[in-house]
């Protein structure tokens, strides 16, 4: 048998279900299909769960911008399937020794709501900084962990109320354009649709072949991450995120202890990702150069994958040359803290609405940029 809907969707990650959700609730009958047993696999269930908004250029400034009001009043935005804020204080601080001052001024250049610290008002937000090694540093107070849990359960339950459907286990083995569908042939099933949505993360430009449209050069990168055990005594949970300048490592308070990365972006092939040991290792002594703190232990470790586009800009919208096949693809490590906006935008010109991002914005993320 043959399942129809009005839009398939490719990947079960916060882009796919948030889109899937958006679509559903305006009225298309949607199916989410997830090659994986479970959805949120991948890099969803990987991220560092951080809203900053001054991390990326314009564009996804922009976006995250627009996403910030759903993210503190979800209600409304997801027809009460989500309550309560989904945002929780945390605050970025980013470090600079002496050599490293230009590089921080020319950071407050396109800013918004950064502050400027001294290295000692540095050393009293995050106490495991060495002692007079931080020449002065920047403080970014809005910045905000996210509930990336509920904020994904909260677009299922949106996808579900509206009719939508995850299809688990259904990894496409075959897709082709059969008049004006889109049939795509899986474990679970074949599915069919006049619109087919590409939100399969770091296997984007592999689905698109498969699709026989035009792959846009969608990189895969890895980012590494560990746990490792606070000192004896030290209570983390008021701590900001921190990063030097050149942001070669990062490190934030987690559930008691520390999440360290080395911001490893190693283009790698699509997989289940797993960390290099030598690279962490090397992200963990910079880190730890900068610390009163010897890394003797590492409770566990792990590697998502993060998908950039050639611009490093999403790409959301319809592939010019390929009838019915959508992009939404290339976030780049943006992917949690944009989904409200991006799903909404998905949503929206998936199913012939007018998108309420700026219209400069919309052609900023399009994949007709590429033609």
């Amino acid at each position: 048998m043959t399942e129809t809907s009005d839009i398939l969707v490719i990947g079960a990650g916060i882009a796919g279900v948030g889109a899937g959700a958006m679509a559903a609730a305006r009225g298309a009958s949607v199916a989410v299909l997830e090659a994986e047993p479970t959805p949120a696999y991948h890099t969803t269930g990987r991220s560092a769960a951080i809203y900053i908004r001054n991390y990326g250029g314009p564009v996804l400034r922009a976006v995250s911008d627009a996403a910030h009001p759903a993210f503190m009043d979800p209600e409304g935005f997801s027809g009460g399937a989500i309550e309560g804020a989904l945002l929780s204080p945390r605050g970025v601080l980013t470090i600079a020794t002496e050599a490293d001052l230009p590089a921080l001024e020319a950071s407050f250049a396109e800013a918004k709501g950064m502050e400027r610290l001294t290295g000692a008002q540095a050393e009293a937000l995050f106490p495991l900084l060495k002692k007079g090694r931080i020449a002065a540093a920047s403080y970014e107070p809005q910045a905000a962990d996210i509930d990336v849990d509920r904020l994904f359960q909260g677009f299922a339950k949106m996808l579900r109320r509206d009719g939508g459907r995850i299809v688990v286990n259904a990894r496409a083995g075959r897709i082709e354009r059969r008049g004006d569908a889109w049939r795509v042939e899986t474990p679970a099933g074949a599915f069919e649709a006049p619109v087919l949505v590409d939100a399969a993360g770091a296997w984007a430009d592999p689905v698109a072949e498969m699709a026989g449209a035009r792959p846009l050069g969608i990189v895969p990168k890895r980012r590494s991450a560990a746990i490792l055990p606070l000192p004896p005594g030290m209570e983390s949970s008021r701590w900001p995120l921190i990063d030097p300048v050149a942001f070669d490592w990062y490190a934030k308070p987690q559930s008691g202890a520390l999440m360290v990365s080395p911001a490893d972006e190693d283009p790698v092939a699509p997989m289940d990702a797993w960390p290099d040991d030598m690279v962490l290792a090397e992200g963990l002594d910079r880190f730890s150069q900068a610390m009163d703190y010897e890394v003797t232990r590492v409770e566990r470790s792990w590697a998502g994958l993060r998908s950039f586009a050639p611009d490093e800009v999403p790409v959301v919208g319809f592939a010019p040359e390929t009838p019915g096949f959508f992009w939404l693809a290339g976030q780049g490590g943006h992917g949690i803290q944009t989904s409200p906006a991006l799903s909404a935008l998905a949503g929206a010109l998936a199913t012939g609405a007018a998108p309420e991002l700026a219209p400069e914005v919309v052609a900023a993320l399009s994949p007709a940029r590429f033609a």
